[in-house]
């Protein structure tokens, strides 16, 4: 295998999402690096891998970066993944990637599934264009704040939260954008259990509250006609 550090996006749910590409590196790599060795033993396992493991987290990244730079630079063949998606897209991997470009380590991105595409073209919104806003603040007050600013932009706004959020986020963005303005939540995407939610904010408002909706979601606004 090439010497390289390989970014591997792994499935957000259904794991028969897996590429073929992906499943031939991991295979062939000296080492994989992942965000929590508990989901990654899960993905490994059921795709009959046997690899060493390392972690790179939130909480270590910045002290075991370097490590694993070292560790390619030796010749050593790496594979990046995360929990799941797309390493480094709002997950960790940020400062090893610095680090190897830094470097000048070859860098071979292994793309697959996306939340946010798989959001986007199931939204019925037209795709010419749209702002990805992320990861608003935990902070209750300054998420507010933020959404009220998000409210001044005429895009399509892709918003991200974390599962016991959904129904908060979805309060609060129906009373900083228009009532009027149409929305979707892409509930569980590639689960079994996966939905998709369509209406105005104030709608969705009560689905949530009906539904008891608590799950990975992507929220899409479409604040273009508000």
């Amino acid at each position: 295998m090439e010497t390289a550090l390989y970014i591997i996006s792994t499935p957000i749910g259904n794991y028969d999402d897996i590429t073929l590409r992906a499943i031939n590196t991991l295979k062939s790599v000296d080492f994989i690096i992942c965000e929590e060795f508990k989901e990654a033993k899960k993905l490994l396992s059921t795709l009959n891998i046997s690899k060493e493991l390392v972690s790179l987290n939130e909480h270590n990244e910045k002290t075991n970066a370097l490590e694993y730079l070292q560790m390619i630079q030796s010749g050593k063949s790496a594979a990046l993944i995360s929990d799941c998606g797309t390493p480094v897209f709002s997950d960790p991997g940020f400062e090893l990637l610095k680090l190897c470009i830094n470097s000048k380590i070859k860098i071979i991105p292994i793309p697959g599934v996306s939340s946010l595409l798989a959001a986007l073209t199931i939204s019925g919104f037209t795709l010419d264009n749209f702002y990805f806003a992320g990861w608003l603040s935990p902070k209750s007050e300054i998420r507010k704040q933020q959404l009220f600013s998000l409210a001044k932009r005429k895009e399509l706004i892709i918003l991200l939260e974390t599962p016991y959020r959904l129904h908060k986020l979805v309060i609060e963005a129906a009373a900083a954008f228009s009532k009027n303005t149409h929305a979707v939540i892409a509930y569980e995407l590639t689960k079994s259990n996966e939905k998709f939610f369509r209406g105005t904010l104030i709608d969705l408002q009560k689905v949530c509250e009906e539904k008891k909706l608590k799950g990975e979601f992507v929220l899409l606004i479409d604040n273009r006609k508000s």
